[in-house]
């Protein structure tokens, strides 16, 4: 009998000891995690901030595959919402507050836990590199909350690796949805040419990239200071291109409204003479103006059209770094002057 009385007694101490050990547990947790994605905040921001998106990346959905996700009306923005339903009971996170491509802040419900606030905050690098942190807190918490707690491990090893595993495929989404592209041959059309202010170079095909944006930005700085309006989009004018000898000329343009009398012995005036061409779009990355040229060749090759060797060779910029962020959303036109 004093053996029972002697467990009982003890047992009584560890329940007592447990729970003064959980009451002294903090009222407050803060899990976080950042990971650097290479892509623009704007971008990455656009991807947290529409929760029709987070089925692509949030890892709760690995590890219960049974999760019913349920999307409101309003998805993105303040007030964008969605649920879910799995074997913890019914959850819930809303968009409370937004800095665009700067921070979101969303409240979290998930079954009878006290709620939870999820904070995001992008911090834009150079070289297109962004810090994106994602944190999830909550404070105040119930005796009841700091026990599951204990018995189930802290909050950060419950709620860490998610986060890990969900900025890591948030960053292979954002980067799969840049690469993303498509090359498209409108077939043949008319260009309607016009007048241009361009400026001109011989250059290696391999610093194409590099020369471009510095005799655009030269075009483009005389037009802004002699007020010279454009009337479309800048393009190149390929006059010259050995891909065997890496070597190239070209001239890149600024469409205008009217002849020009420019004042600068490199900043000159051209026209373009209306003419038969076969159009081609890319909708992507540059890195892909290649293939859309070899596209629009192997086309006039195939449909037995004749190119015109010393007509005009266009690659114009109807959007760029200029308009998007994101590649996937550039669009150039490619265009190739073709015999009648």
């Amino acid at each position: 009998m004093k053996t029972v009385k002697y467990f009982l007694f003890l047992f009584l101490i560890i329940i007592i000891g447990f729970c003064v050990y959980v009451a002294v547990q903090p009222n407050s947790f803060k899990v976080s995690r950042t990971r650097t994605i290479h892509a623009p905040a704007s971008v990455v921001y656009k991807h947290v901030i529409d929760f029709k998106n987070w089925q692509n990346w949030w890892s709760w959905t690995d590890s219960n595959p049974d999760m019913k996700i349920y999307m409101s009306e309003q998805t993105t923005g303040v007030g964008g919402s969605f649920s879910w339903d799995d074997t913890n009971g019914v959850g819930m996170i809303k968009t409370t507050q937004t800095m665009p491509n700067m921070s979101i802040e969303q409240d979290m419900q998930i079954a009878d836990f006290p709620p939870l606030t999820a904070q995001w905050n992008f911090k834009d690098n150079d070289d297109y590199l962004t810090d994106v942190t994602w944190s999830i807190s909550a404070d105040n918490l119930p005796f009841t909350f700091k026990m599951m707690s204990v018995l189930k491990g802290n909050m950060e090893t419950q709620l860490g690796p998610h986060l890990e595993r969900s900025l890591e495929k948030l960053d292979s989404v954002v980067i799969a949805d840049m690469s993303a592209y498509t090359i498209t041959v409108d077939g043949i059309t008319e260009h309607s040419g016009g007048y241009y202010i361009f400026n001109s170079t011989s250059c290696k095909i391999s610093d194409l990239e590099n020369t471009t944006a510095e005799l655009f930005s030269k075009v483009k700085q005389y037009a802004e200071a002699n007020h010279i309006s454009m009337a479309g989009s800048p393009f190149v004018y390929y006059h010259f291109l050995d891909r065997e000898n890496n070597a190239a000329m070209i001239s890149c343009c600024i469409p205008t409204t009217s002849r020009v009398i420019t004042t600068e012995n490199d900043i000159l005036t051209g026209q373009l003479i209306p003419f038969k061409t076969l159009k081609t779009t890319l909708l992507g990355d540059h890195k892909n103006l290649q293939e859309a040229w070899k596209t629009s060749m192997k086309y006039i090759t195939e449909n037995n059209l004749l190119l015109d060797e010393n007509g005009p060779k266009l690659e114009t910029y109807v959007v760029d770094s200029s308009g998007s962020p994101n590649p996937a959303d550039w669009k150039t036109e490619i265009y190739i002057a073709l015999k009648d």
